[in-house]
Parts: structure tokens; sequence; C-alpha cells
């Protein structure tokens, strides 16, 4: 089955000028196009298009998965290239994951923060509580929020 560019889209959950986009790039190499020059996307071309998505989102750049693309339309002979994108990129995202839990774990501590305030009408005194009045699971975050509290104040 053949689609258009707006049909692909729809089903990528995309604007089309996202899918224009990647063309004009140079991602889309392997799509077909009719008599008229219109793009003609199979259901192949719908797997490339996922992949590219889901290279997007780990923040692989442009030129990276243009990269990988040329390297799977040239065959076997560079899946070891293949590979080493795929283990670095694997790098990349595991050290976002990492930035963004230390993110959600202040997010948590912050909301216990100000939910210990609300209970108690105020802010004041509630950084000084004991470790044992924090759930144990937040204690490490407010002890690496004061480490970088007072790395920053030496800085200065």
């Amino acid at each position: 089955m053949a689609y258009t560019v707006g049909e692909m889209a729809r089903r990528l959950g995309v604007p089309a000028s996202t899918i224009r986009y990647y063309d004009k790039e140079g991602l889309l190499p392997f799509v077909g196009r009719s008599s008229g020059g219109i793009r003609v996307f199979t259901e192949k071309d719908f797997e490339w298009l996922r992949i590219i998505e889901c290279l997007k989102k780990t923040g692989m750049s442009l030129k990276d998965i243009r990269e990988y693309i040329e390297l799977a339309m040239q065959g076997d002979e560079t899946i070891a290239r293949r590979l080493a994108l795929f283990r670095k990129q694997r790098t990349v995202l595991e050290t976002r994951m990492a930035e963004l839990q230390q993110t959600m774990d202040t997010l948590d501590y912050k909301c216990w923060f100000y939910e210990t305030a609300a209970a108690h009408g105020s802010t004041e005194g509630i950084s000084d509580l004991p470790d044992e009045a924090l759930p144990e699971a937040l204690r490490p975050v407010r002890e690496r929020l004061r480490a970088a509290a007072e790395a920053e104040t030496e800085e200065v």
C-alpha cells in the first residue's frame, strides 16, 4: 500500500512538515516518488520513519541519523559502525536519564518540603528538620542539594 506525506504523518503522529523536513535534510533517500514527483511512502518507509523518530527522541543529531541511514543502505559491511552509533547514543541517553532522575528527585524533595510547610503553616524550620523527619528516599536528595549549595558558596 502507498501513502502520501499527510497519511504517513498522521500514522506517525507528527506534522507533515516534519516529514518534508526529514526529506530536505537527506534522511529519506529510500522514499520513492510518483511520475509527478510526489513522495510515495510504503510500509517499509513507515518503519524507517519510526526509527528516525526514535533516534530523534534519544537526542541523536540529524547528522548522525543521516550517517546511520547511509550506513544501513550500504549493507551488512557496515554493521559494526551502526552498532557503534547505537552504543554511543545509548550512553548519551543513559546520561540524560540519570540527569532527569536527579531532577525528579529534586522535585520530589520540593513537593515534600512544601507539603510539610503547608501542614505547619510556614516554611520556617523545615530545612532544619532532622533526617528522621524526612522520608528515607529523600534524605540523600537533601544532602546532595545542601552539598551543591555549599559548593556554590565556596566558589563565590
